[in-house]
């Protein structure tokens, strides 16, 4: 029997329900039911006597607002993904893969902002102080003045940020920290989700900027109940794949900003370094390229991209052809070689393919169908693309080719780093450069085959 203003909530998902189960309702998950006792039962919040007397006031959208200050951090590409800086009272999510470097990133946004006259908190639950300064002295910022802590207390870490007023706080990380008003266990649905309240009530009545650290599940998700990404102002994400050494930030949530940003870091030795030209990391401009290659001009937020996709289209071994990707939609894909067979005549049934985005990029946008579709030509006919021309443009299921968002910036970027030539959609502003308009898929693929791109 459940015991008097118990409820049972769902440690994967957050749900709460009335009584225990073996499967959540919610998100179908086996065992993950705990019973949590609450002091009033949900949807009994009774008013206070302040807010009887005085009522609800009601605003019109007509009124002036201003544009909201902002923390400059020093990290120009944080605050690209942040929207111009960090907004005092606004708390921010960063969520990513063990060891991609999400305490590193934070240190040295923390350090940076301190040296411009920031006061800055770096409170540790996973760290001693002592390893905290080591890594910093480490990275070169040993001289900054960053105040450190290591605590996992919720009424500790609140009793001292009363105590010492900060302009940004940093919480490394929100599922080690514990409240006592609970009886549950650190880390689970229950605790993550006060301890989070708590900071992020704090940040708004204080006006501090808060960025809490998120464990992340082994599908990639961040760790806790949905409803603490609800909470936060932003939600950022920090990816990276293994064997490469740049890392991204993402913004999948941001009330004060763009979510289409992207920060490009570069592991090193000393830390995370700032990459300002993305396209120089993930092209290699050494030597002739190959078949089955075709640089891509993309957009990334705000700033133009170039990237390299490579293509294998190979006898299958096999009775059943294999198809892999890797940085791109797989459905994309299947829809691309489906328009190539109908449309182009390239016949692929029977063959592997693979497909890759160089340097581990994931790619989104529709702009890159073209550019994917001349590389598994490219390598079908075994012939290379030009070594300085670009490609971009969307590919619809009749085999059109359609314009894309941004073109001149695309060009400009490609003619920056010394492409010459752009195939992509018809009417194309030359821009100094060598464009080849195509209106058809199939007329891209036979220039390919014949090798004509004048």
């Amino acid at each position: 029997m459940a015991r008097d203003g118990a409820v049972y909530v769902c440690q994967s998902c957050g749900a709460v329900q009335s009584k225990w189960a073996g499967q959540c309702p919610a998100c179908n998950a086996w065992n993950t039911l705990v019973e949590e006792v609450q002091s009033r039962p949900p949807g009994a919040l009774a008013p206070s006597k302040a807010s009887r007397a005085r009522g609800l006031s009601f605003q019109g959208l007509e009124d002036a607002v201003e544009a909201p200050p902002r923390l400059s951090t020093g990290v120009e590409e944080f605050d690209r993904v942040c929207g111009g800086g960090v907004v005092p009272g606004s708390a921010i999510l960063l969520g990513g893969d063990p060891g991609v470097g999400k305490s590193t990133l934070l240190l040295q946004v923390a350090a940076n902002a301190a040296r411009r006259g920031v006061r800055c908190a770096y409170i540790s639950g996973e760290e001693a102080i002592e390893q905290v300064r080591g890594r910093a002295q480490r990275m070169g910022l040993g001289d900054a003045p960053v105040r450190l802590a290591a605590e996992t207390s919720l009424r500790e870490v609140l009793d001292g940020l009363k105590r010492e007023k900060f302009d940004l706080v940093v919480i490394d990380s929100i599922q080690t920290m514990w409240s006592d008003a609970h009886e549950a266990a650190p880390g689970s649905v229950t605790q993550v989700r006060a301890a989070a309240g708590e900071l992020v009530r704090m940040a708004k009545k204080q006006s501090v900027a808060m960025i809490l650290v998120g464990h992340v599940t082994k599908d990639g998700a961040i760790a806790g109940p949905r409803v603490v990404e609800h909470m936060v102002d932003a939600v950022l994400t920090f990816e990276g794949e293994r064997g490469y050494p740049f890392r991204i930030l993402r913004g999948a949530k941001n009330r004060f900003g763009a979510t289409d940003e992207i920060g490009v870091f570069e592991m090193g030795d000393a830390g995370l370094g700032e990459v300002r030209n993305p396209s120089a990391l993930f092209l290699d401009t050494s030597g002739e390229r190959a078949a089955g290659a075709a640089v891509f001009a993309g957009i990334e937020g705000s700033r133009p991209v170039l990237v390299e996709f490579q293509a294998l289209v190979a006898p299958s071994a096999y009775g059943t052809p294999r198809r892999a990707v890797v940085g791109w939609d797989s459905g994309r894909l299947a829809m691309v070689l489906a328009v190539l067979e109908a449309r182009c005549g390239l016949s692929l049934g029977d063959r592997d393919v693979y497909l890759n985005v160089a340097g581990g990029l994931r790619v989104t946008e529709p702009a890159a169908d073209l550019a994917a579709a001349a590389a598994l030509a490219s390598s079908a006919l075994d012939e290379a693309l030009p070594q300085d021309c670009v490609v971009f443009g969307e590919i619809s299921l009749s085999g059109d080719i359609r314009p894309v968002s941004r073109m001149d910036s695309r060009m400009r970027e490609a003619a920056k780093l010394g492409f010459k030539h752009v195939l992509g959609p018809q009417d194309l502003d030359a821009n100094g450069m060598k464009v080849t308009g195509v209106t058809r898929l199939g007329d891209a693929i036979r220039r390919i085959g014949d090798n004509q791109w004048e």
